[in-house]
């Protein structure tokens, strides 16, 4: 009977619930405890706000950092290689220099020596291309001001045409991978006469 009773609520679409509609059941929160715990809803909504985007901001200066790092790495991975090739390059120049000291004698002009100081001058140029190809470059700072970031003083010349500070003679030249200094240039820098 009481199935029967059911169905027939069902199929009719009375519901069940209290017999008398103004009875209307209590809530266990008054309107006021009820605008409180909203409040405090929206204070923690705010506050996940708030970490999701610092979380977000500090995820993206990663991301960021992350790719400066690898582009800098792969522009300045072959920095230690450069700095062992340089002295290498040093070597051909001086052995260039010799050779064409050496060439250029009116007392022997000597043919196959002066074969070798072409070949030398030849590696040298596509040493230097090389270079120039993968971004080092030699720095040519005679007749420039001294800066420490570039430059080594190694001496100091009376300054006789040139102002005081500039360099006035290189002993070792200084190279740059893509702007930064890999090798110092050994310089003679200008200073005033004391008499």
């Amino acid at each position: 009977c009481a199935f029967s009773t059911a169905a027939q609520q069902r199929s009719t679409g009375d519901e069940c619930g209290p017999e008398d509609p103004s009875e209307e059941p209590k809530h266990p929160l008054s309107d006021c405890a009820l605008e409180h715990k909203a409040i405090k809803l929206e204070e923690q909504v705010r506050d996940l706000t708030e970490r999701y985007r610092r979380a977000l901001a500090d995820s993206e200066n990663v991301r960021r950092r992350t790719q400066k790092f690898v582009e800098d790495a792969k522009l300045f991975g072959i920095q230690s290689f450069c700095r062992d090739l340089v002295e290498v390059a040093d070597i051909l120049e001086k052995t260039a220099e010799s050779a064409a000291g050496h060439a250029e004698e009116p007392s022997d002009p000597n043919p196959a020596l002066q074969k070798i100081y072409e070949g030398l001058s030849l590696i040298e140029a596509k040493l230097q291309s090389v270079f120039a190809k993968h971004g080092l470059q030699k720095m040519n700072p005679v007749g420039g001001r001294y800066d420490p970031y570039d430059h080594e003083i190694i001496c100091h010349v009376p300054a006789e045409g040139v102002q005081p500070g500039t360099v006035a003679l290189v002993t070792q030249d200084g190279y740059k991978l893509h702007g930064r200094t890999i090798r110092h240039a050994l310089v003679g820098v200008a200073v005033e006469a004391q008499e």
